[in-house]
């Protein structure tokens, strides 16, 4: 969706219009009131361009990420940032980060998030591997049961776990079964839902 936001831009067109008729009429101050106005709107705009300098700046975001799409943080980066993050949960709780035994729990915490979301990273071609085969005589349903998810609520960040059976009937392909095992996995641990981790996986 593009959003194109013309502020004032119409206001301004009149006034400049209107501007010319009234000024000549009083022709002992005509040149006057033209160059008048000429300021008037030349500071007006300075003034719009400042605004609009300032509001694109990256220096005036007040939103940090711990990286950008793209530029991932190197996993140190990461792990310095969400363990600083936790000490500060602690405090915000009513502990004392730098008590004895707390002093490595943001740390162990960050490496635990971090493993717990660890799909983040995957993607399903790279734990498949190119282990899909063809086999045009196989028509028969292939079901793989009961394989263990462990994941994470989006909505509160706690940990669900389950189990999960997934079917299919090839079409002249099949995949390696564990790697069917892997893909639910790369998808489990990230933040979900049920409905979307299901799809996800099909």
């Amino acid at each position: 969706t593009t959003i194109v936001h013309c502020e004032g831009s119409s206001n301004t067109m009149s006034s400049e219009a209107n501007s010319v008729p009234l000024a000549a009429e009083v022709s002992s101050e005509s040149t006057l009131s033209i160059e008048n106005d000429k300021d008037e709107e030349l500071e007006a705009s300075k003034k719009r361009k400042l605004a609009s300098d300032a509001s694109t700046s990256p220096s005036s975001s007040s939103t940090e990420y711990c990286h950008k799409v793209g530029e991932p943080d190197s996993e140190a980066d990461k792990l310095a940032q969400m363990t600083s993050a936790c000490q500060t949960i602690l405090k915000c709780i009513g502990e004392d980060p730098d008590r004895e035994g707390l002093l490595k729990t943001p740390e162990r915490w960050a490496k635990a998030l971090l493993f717990m979301t660890s799909g983040y990273s995957l993607g399903p071609e790279q734990v498949i591997n190119d282990a899909v085969f063809s086999a045009d005589s196989h028509k028969e349903i292939v079901v793989v049961k009961n394989i263990d998810i462990h994941s994470m609520c989006e909505h509160h960040m706690l940990p669900f776990t389950g189990v999960i059976h997934v079917g299919y009937i090839p079409n002249g392909k099949i995949i390696g079964l564990s790697k069917i095992a892997r893909i639910a996995d790369v998808f489990s641990r990230r933040l979900q839902v049920q409905e979307r981790l299901t799809r996800e996986i099909v």
